[in-house]
């Protein structure tokens, strides 16, 4: 899968937000412009085969990671232990 050439503080920007439950793959899509398969093959490359295996089963039919299927609109969860506004 040909990805495009993407900075290092890009690439763990993109990883963090893979790995963020709330994080959706069309936000992702939206502000780097790859798609759901281009994460998938980004995170791949980037990471352990372990941890790779480890993320694939976390976010399989999480429902949090694809707009169409969330049970919320837009908001997020904040704990109350969670500092700021």
């Amino acid at each position: 899968m040909n990805l495009p050439d993407l900075s290092s503080e890009v690439i763990d920007r993109i990883l963090e937000m893979a790995w963020e439950d709330r994080t959706s793959f069309e936000a992702i899509e939206t502000q780097f412009g790859l798609s759901e398969k281009q994460v998938i093959a980004l995170m791949r490359r980037e990471m352990k085969p372990s941890s790779f295996r480890m993320w694939r089963e976390r976010v399989t039919g999480r429902k949090t990671k694809h707009l169409k299927v969330r049970e919320f609109v837009e908001g997020r969860f904040r704990s109350q232990n969670q500092k700021g506004s």
